[in-house]
């Protein structure tokens, strides 16, 4: 079967139902492989050409077919595809994009235009899975690309609004109190962005100067070489049914081989996770710990809009032995991004970080602002909130890890983007100076990237606040940790001589259901507060019913019969878009039968 592929197909993936992956595959590294002064020209052309709709074609790809008989034998032995490139980066957020730019800018300067970064990106677009809405410290991309702002350049970012005025509040169920922010989240000189825009304009930079993206490839297994190095991920099989089975529309995944890896997953990444494990990374750090953010963006009333406002709450609706705060931040053309962060060490499983999120905007300090208008987008996602102490080693044999998913988040300045893009930057140098200087095909280890980090102003704002999150973890309590963060913020800015330890694990801090009071939550009013299934349709994301479920149960029903007795449900409650699920069933010995809902 033959595939007509539009021109603009070859040096960028968009959404496309025109072929499937694999063929894109094909045409990519047919485009790799032209000198790279045609692939920059015909970038140019295809770019301000009509084609970027359809009207034009360029090249046709075949797709390959395999047999009943080989679709029913083991389908995982059967042969990948592999490319061979310089640094392979996998995920395509702001950390991952500032390390594939700054790799290639330092390749173009040395004439080394045949240098080779590509980036694997799940989403189907760049920018598509990460939630709009977003406070951006300058000073990480004012390095990378310092005209992104310039009116005089054609290609700048055009939909940043500046950061006018911050305010700081504690509440209550009915009042809002105005307490001093600390330093930390001074905003002047910052901006208030779309992080799905930002993100999407950073793809088009990273075109720009030769990087290869593939969007729609989610990266599903790391490769390792003799010696126990990464030598470069592969990407998932396609075509495979919910039972693990293959179905006629089968394909293989692709391999891609590099002499450097830099994995960017985000908070909590599965290939990261493994990474982590193997090489023994956390061996000098403390536990992880977690926070899970809710998000809304809403088009408000003009009369209810002041573009650059930023405001942060702490209090209500969390009950005082649980860490979190919320925010509104106005942007864009009547844009107002809203959401709650919820410590994931709260002791109540009764508690749904959905439920307090929903009752925050009935607050009048929110209400006040988004009544009358739109909710036109939801999401929801996990930070890390570890900070210093939960920082692992981020180099390993023939990688690294950089931005949230090796945990840089500021979590008093509530802020990672900076960070993130910072240690993209940082490791893209150390990776490049490594290459450089090892021209053979030995293993890489980026020792640079760990010296520049802990020379960085990552590792200096990280050290600073590094006691102000666990103080809430400790007797002191909510009020203790305002106090106690208040007087690192302006007295000891960080040079205490101690270090406070966050506790062992996020979950460890649950208590059993009977041991804590049970929280009702009202009835959304479907104006300001939403059940959990309409905020999902505001996700756009969308999964096919008969595809394999990533998330993975050991045993259904023992899971069952060990958890919910002791946290009456907890899976139902914790998860922000209905994906864990009991469902009644007499059948079973408690009574309920535990499932994933996987489409969402």
């Amino acid at each position: 079967m033959t595939y007509i592929l539009p021109c603009m197909c070859i040096p960028r993936t968009t959404t496309t139902t025109c072929a499937p992956p694999i063929a894109l595959h094909f045409v990519r590294r047919a485009y790799s492989r032209f000198p790279p002064a045609r692939r920059r020209r015909l970038f140019q052309e295809c770019r301000a050409s009509p084609a970027r709709k359809g009207s034009r074609t360029l090249v046709a790809a075949t797709r390959q077919r395999y047999t009943d008989n080989e679709l029913s034998s083991n389908y995982r032995q059967q042969d990948r595809e592999s490319d061979e490139v310089d640094v392979c980066i996998v995920g395509g957020g702001p950390a991952g994009l500032s390390a594939a730019i700054k790799l290639k800018q330092l390749a173009n300067d040395a004439g080394n235009e045949e240098f080779r970064v590509l980036l694997l990106e799940k989403a189907g677009e760049i920018g598509a899975h990460i939630l709009s809405g977003n406070v951006i410290e300058p000073s990480a991309v004012d390095e990378l690309l310092p005209d992104w702002l310039s009116k005089d350049n054609p290609s700048r970012f055009e939909n940043a609004t500046p950061a006018t005025k911050d305010s700081m509040r504690l509440l209550t169920k009915n009042s809002s109190i105005p307490i001093p922010a600390p330093p930390q989240m001074n905003n002047h000189g910052n901006y208030i962005i779309s992080l799905n825009q930002f993100s999407s304009w950073l793809g088009e930079r990273a075109e720009e100067v030769g990087v290869e993206i593939y969007p729609g490839f989610a990266a599903s297994e790391i490769l390792y070489d003799h010696d126990g190095s990464v030598k470069g991920v592969a990407t998932n099989d396609l075509g495979i049914s919910r039972s693990g089975k293959p179905k006629s529309s089968f394909e293989r995944g692709m391999e891609f081989h590099a002499r450097v890896t830099l994995f960017a997953e985000g908070c909590h990444g599965s290939l990261t996770k493994q990474i982590i494990k193997k090489f023994n990374l956390r061996r000098d750090s403390q536990p992880q710990t977690y926070g899970l953010g809710l998000k809304e963006v809403w088009e408000v009333k003009p009369e209810n809009f002041r573009p650059g406002e930023v405001v942060h709450s702490m209090g209500y609706p969390l009950p005082s032995n649980t860490y979190g705060g919320g925010w509104l931040y106005h942007f864009g053309e009547n844009l107002v991004s809203l959401g709650l962060v919820v410590g994931l060490d709260y002791p109540n499983p009764w508690l749904a970080p959905y439920g307090e999120f929903q009752k925050l905007k009935h607050h009048p300090l929110y209400k006040s602002v988004i009544e009358g208008g739109k909710c036109i987008s939801y999401g929801a996602r996990a930070l890390n909130e570890g900070g210093y102490q939960s920082i692992p080693k981020c180099a390993f044999p023939g990688g690294a890890l950089i931005g949230d998913t090796a945990g840089f988040l500021n979590v008093p300045k509530i802020k990672g983007t900076h960070t993130a893009m910072r240690s993209g930057m940082l490791a893209a140098e150390a990776a490049y100076s490594a290459l450089s200087k090892n021209s053979d095909s030995g293993t890489v280890f980026l020792y640079e990237y760990e010296d520049k980090l802990r020379a960085s102003t990552i590792w200096k704002e990280l050290y600073a606040v590094r006691n102000m999150r666990p103080s809430f973890s400790t007797p002191l309590g909510l009020y203790g940790g305002i106090v106690y963060s208040g007087l690192e913020a302006y007295i000891f800015r960080g040079k205490t001589p101690w270090t406070l330890k966050h506790h062992s694990t996020d979950h460890a801090a649950t208590k059993k259901a009977d041991e804590m009071p049970k929280i009702e939550y009202p009835k959304p009013d479907n104006e300001i507060s939403f059940d959990i299934l309409t905020s999902v349709s505001r996700t756009g994301t969308n999964h096919e019913e008969d595809q394999p479920v990533h998330l993975r149960v050991a045993d259904w029903e023992a899971h069952a019969r060990d958890q919910y007795p002791k946290f009456k449900g907890v899976e139902n409650r914790f998860c922000p878009a209905g994906v864990y699920e009991y469902v009644e069933d007499e059948s079973k010995d408690v009574g309920v039968r535990f499932q994933i809902n996987a489409q969402k």
